[in-house]
């Protein structure tokens, strides 16, 4: 009547529970040291075949039940599995004693068969109720256990819900990872895995090293910030149970935290979770202070844990999770044990190796830096009616409040800033002074890169952050227009600023947000007619053509943006309809351009802009053949 409150539903995620609910008691049975062989089938009609060979479950007359026996008690009543007396099983998965009489119930035929004494017993069930009585199956001489095998009931669970080959295969790969002890074969209808090649028909899933072969697979083809994982087992101080874990530090961040009680997985952590972020954050601080890095104290467990790769699993006696579905442990008492008996594991592992501790210590500070860099930039987005952002004092911002539309000017100076102020739209164009030439940074170091207050008065006006953390959707700009001089001067601002988004910034390039204004370096006048010219060039062929006629031409060079007159900026370099924007774009590989460009890009940055000055002259040499104007 209520499946919700025994599987968490009844859709294609509560269906795979099902199969959960029966690998968990094949699992105890192995973990207590029962049982060493799982089999796990799934046939094409989506019936699922669950075999161990451990002890079998009990068929004896039931002590309550006097007319039943055991066997038929555990499939069909709630709470009367053999877990709650704590003889059977020191650790199990499944304590709330409903799991395989729930499957039974959202069955719509199920049918077990036990394997005791050398004896074979059988009997059959449909949507829980029993279709015929404990029967007597004969001697067997080389088989023990319990196998069962059933076919979720379509009424419950709708004819397009159907068994996944890959999440079948998951679930049996991670509990071969989490008992070292334990064999499981698994079997497929080749007709199932049509759309699905990478899942084996067949397979013997068997794992000597745990946790730490899994990682060890998982890190191929991936660089870490550690030669070795953090890796290990250890029974607790009491004798509660034991816990084992495998954990890395990778640098490209992806990571992930997958947690498990007694070989049962638990997305949304719980206990044990918390113990496993207590352990390695404290380590790592008082490790940090053992050092005298003083940056340590400011490190959290998000820092910590959140670029690694993290495996856990414990065994604990009498676990307590929250809901049937076991998502998340609420046995308290896990956090210490957790916490105490990794914190000591830890410890050792990092006074163990000081060079590769003192890197991931290092790392680890930088992803703090950058939580609180974002925390101070409080990820900047457009001021609301009930909140006014603290944005950079030297911009002058539009009055929109949506990006759409929008353009931020980057200016070279306070005077360039005047003009471009009293000539701008103020409903849509913004206005951000820059002082001077910019730090480049690709040649300075992080320290130098956080403390540049022109940089951070870029990205805060932006809000969009940068790097990792860089959030296009924030970006308050439509368009971000570099307008320097015309100039040799402004050409080496542009390009700083130029480097700074390529570093910075890559995606507002590869999203097509980032122009170049073409401001004017002569004005030509000859009578009543006006013209500009970008450069030399350009203002050799206005004098052929539009010029030619009879009359003096007056030609005048600005000396920069701050002594153009506004109105002659507005319609020179800013009104959208009179004016020519260049847009910066990069050669991407995920789009049409090959690597081979886009690796001749970046070496052509850290040629012209990086830190080794002997490129810029090998570069120099190389190209100086070319050079036709010097403009000195």
């Amino acid at each position: 009547m209520r499946p919700g409150m025994y599987v968490g539903g009844t859709d294609e995620r509560a269906l795979h529970h099902l199969v959960s609910e029966v690998l968990d008691n094949a699992m105890d049975e192995a973990v207590a040291g029962h049982a060493s062989l799982i089999d796990l089938e799934l046939a094409a009609d989506q019936t699922v075949t669950v075999r161990d060979n451990g002890r079998g479950i009990p068929i004896d007359p039931h002590p309550k039940f006097k007319d039943k026996s055991a066997l038929e008690v555990i499939l069909t009543t709630l709470h009367s599995g053999g877990k709650f007396g704590g003889e059977a099983y020191e650790t199990s998965g499944g304590l709330h004693g409903v799991g395989i009489s729930v499957v039974n119930a959202l069955s719509d035929r199920l049918s077990v068969e036990v394997a005791r004494d050398r004896h074979l017993w059988g009997q059959d069930f449909s949507r829980g109720v029993p279709q015929t009585p404990l029967r007597d199956l004969g001697n067997i001489h080389n088989r023990r256990g319990t196998q069962v095998v059933f076919h979720p009931d379509a009424e419950i669970f709708g004819a397009r819900a159907i068994f996944r080959p890959h999440l079948l295969y998951r679930l049996i790969r991670s509990k071969a990872y989490l008992f070292r002890g334990v064999k499981i074969r698994w079997k497929c209808a080749p007709e199932l895995l049509a759309s699905e090649e990478k899942i084996p028909a067949e397979d013997t899933l068997h794992f000597p090293g745990g946790l730490g072969d899994y990682l060890e697979e998982t890190l191929k083809n991936r660089k870490t910030y550690t030669p070795i994982a953090f890796a290990d087992e250890s029974a607790f101080s009491d004798g509660a149970g034991k816990a084992e874990w495998a954990v890395a530090w990778p640098r490209d961040e992806e990571g992930y935290f997958n947690s498990y009680c007694n070989t049962v997985y638990t997305p949304l952590g719980g206990a044990h979770d918390a113990g496993m972020r207590n352990a390695l954050t404290k380590g790592l601080r008082a490790y940090g202070e053992l050092i005298g890095n003083k940056q340590a104290a400011k490190i959290t467990s998000d820092d910590v844990v959140g670029g690694a790769d993290i495996l856990l699993s414990v065994f604990i006696r009498n676990p307590q999770f929250q809901g049937q579905t076991k998502e998340k442990l609420a046995t308290g008492e896990a956090t210490r044990l957790v916490e105490g008996t990794v914190r000591d594991h830890f410890d050792h592992w990092l006074s163990g190796d000081p060079a590769a501790a003192r890197i991931l210590l290092e790392a680890v500070i930088a992803r703090a830096e950058s939580r609180l860099r974002r925390k101070a930039l409080r990820e900047t987005k457009r001021q609301s009616a009930t909140k006014k952002l603290r944005l950079p004092g030297k911009l002058a911002d539009c009055a929109q409040k949506t990006a759409e539309g929008t353009e931020i000017f980057l200016v070279e100076g306070d005077s360039a800033g005047g003009s471009a102020k009293q000539a701008r739209n103020r409903k849509t164009q913004a206005i951000l002074p820059l002082r001077g030439k910019i730090l480049n940074v690709a040649s300075a170091t992080a320290d130098k890169l956080k403390a540049n207050q022109e940089l951070s008065d870029l990205t805060e006006a932006l809000g969009c952050g940068t790097r990792s953390h860089y959030d296009h959707d924030a970006l308050r700009y439509d368009k971000v227009i570099i307008m320097t001089d015309a100039d040799v001067d402004g050409a080496h601002i542009a390009s700083l600023l130029i480097t700074f988004f390529y570093r910075e910034m890559p995606e507002l390039i590869e999203k097509g947000n980032l122009y170049l204004a073409q401001p004017p370096l002569y004005r030509l006048a000859q009578g009543a007619k006006v013209g500009y010219a970008r450069d030399e060039t350009h203002k050799d062929e206005l004098l052929k053509s539009d010029f030619s006629g009879r009359g003096k031409v007056e030609i005048s060079r600005f000396k920069g943006l701050g002594e153009m007159p506004p109105s002659q900026l507005k319609e020179t370099t800013m009104d959208p309809t009179k004016r020519t924007l260049l847009r910066v774009i990069v050669p991407n590989v995920l789009r049409e351009e090959s690597v081979d460009d886009a690796r001749d890009t970046e070496n052509l940055v850290e040629s012209l802009m990086g830190k080794k000055a002997e490129l810029r002259y090998a570069f120099i040499q190389e190209h100086a053949r070319f050079v036709e104007d010097i403009d000195v």
